[in-house]
């Protein structure tokens, strides 16, 4: 039922459309347009001789002229214009939405349970709990213990996942106090750029440190270089 009720709809949006490709055409016709020539070339021939651009006689003669093609055309008949068939593009737009939807039935997942919000917000309230813990549990660790850089590494990632690039440039750069590796501090940099959306002095400063103990053919390098010239423009 609520397949029929999404085709309804489409129907609905789309009847603007067909409003304007059924209705019948304003055209005024090949007759009307020149009659209303004429009558133009009128008035500009009293606004010449008004003007003195023209002579009396030279005046009569033209409108005479003018007239006697306007009588001509009144008498003349005006044919219909000719109109293409719509019914192509009628048919198009019906069968439109009745292809989308039975592609979407045959390759889609109609069957798809929904996403309600709140066991997301439950599940994302269980991470900020685990977060807290695993922040709190670092807090306790004393200066030089191994787990601390393995820790933070873990609140990284974690931080990562909940889309908090902020807080994830953070923990890497606490983990990269322990223990410095270039490729880590890069994408620690490149998280803190994306995150203040632009590379400042201390990113720049941490690209700079891991382009100088990075091999050669590092994967990042190029990406790290563009960061810089962005810092320095």
């Amino acid at each position: 039922m609520i397949w029929f009720g999404l085709f309804v709809v489409t129907l609905a949006a789309l009847s603007p459309v067909l409003w304007v490709i059924l209705r019948p055409a304003s055209s005024k016709g090949r007759r009307e347009a020149a009659l209303a020539l004429h009558r133009a070339q009128l008035a500009e021939l009293d606004r010449e001789l008004a003007e003195g651009r023209l002579l009396p006689s030279e005046h009569g003669a033209a409108r005479l002229e003018v007239q006697r093609r306007m009588l001509a055309e009144a008498r003349s008949e005006d044919p219909a214009p000719e109109r293409a068939s719509r019914w192509p593009l009628i048919y198009a737009l019906l069968l439109v939405p009745a292809g989308a939807l039975a592609l979407y039935l045959v390759q889609g997942q109609p069957g798809m349970p929904a996403q309600p919000l709140a066991p997301r917000q439950a599940e994302w309230a269980q991470q900020d709990q685990l977060i807290d813990q695993l922040k709190a549990r670092l807090a306790q660790l004393p200066p030089g213990d191994p787990r601390l850089y393995e820790g933070y590494l873990l609140l990284a990632d974690a931080e990562v996942k909940r889309d908090r690039l902020g807080e994830a440039s953070d923990a890497w750069t606490k983990a990269l106090a322990i223990n410095f590796d270039p490729e880590l501090a890069a994408r620690a940099t490149e998280a803190r750029a994306e995150s203040a959306g632009q590379v400042d002095n201390v990113s720049a400063d941490l690209f700079r440190r891991a382009l100088a103990a990075a091999p050669a053919d590092a994967a990042w390098r190029s990406l790290a270089e563009e960061r810089l010239k962005e810092a320095e423009k």
